[in-house]
């Protein structure tokens, strides 16, 4: 498959979407790749103390997750030119159904100069936006 053009691109149009399945098991072994071993993202008891709804999951593993439909449909990481995000809201993780991070990507911006697409990301978890402002810049041919 090739990289996608940027000339066959038209704002609006959807790029990718895709599900994420998080469960304690994905933050156990995120915390141990990460060294992020905060008792948030493992301790119901210790995210209670702290007045959170319960264990999180890790901001960065939630961007990581959320950029990754992009990349593959770039087809080559290093096309990402910049990648920002403002967290909006925790990504819970219930200990028995896990959560869904659902990712929508679509063509905010065409740049036909430098010709990047700026790729906007709805990321929610059930109706809940979790990443505001999400946006890929993408350099393509």
């Amino acid at each position: 498959m090739a990289a996608p053009a940027f000339d066959g691109l038209t704002v609006g149009d959807m790029v990718a979407e895709r599900s994420f399945a998080l469960t304690r098991d994905s933050l156990v072994r995120y915390a141990g790749a990460s060294g992020d071993f905060n008792p948030i993202h493992y301790r119901d008891d210790v995210a209670h103390e702290v007045g959170l709804p319960g264990v999180l999951a890790h901001g960065m593993l939630t961007m990581g997750f959320a950029v990754q439909p992009v990349v593959d449909w770039a087809e080559d990481p290093g096309r990402i030119v910049d990648y920002q995000v403002r967290f909006t809201r925790p990504v819970v993780v219930h200990p028995k159904l896990g959560a869904v991070v659902q990712v929508v990507a679509k063509v905010g911006q065409l740049d036909a100069d430098a010709r990047v697409a700026r790729v906007d990301l709805t990321v929610k978890v059930g109706d809940e936006t979790v990443l505001g402002k999400a946006q890929v810049r993408v350099a393509l041919d």
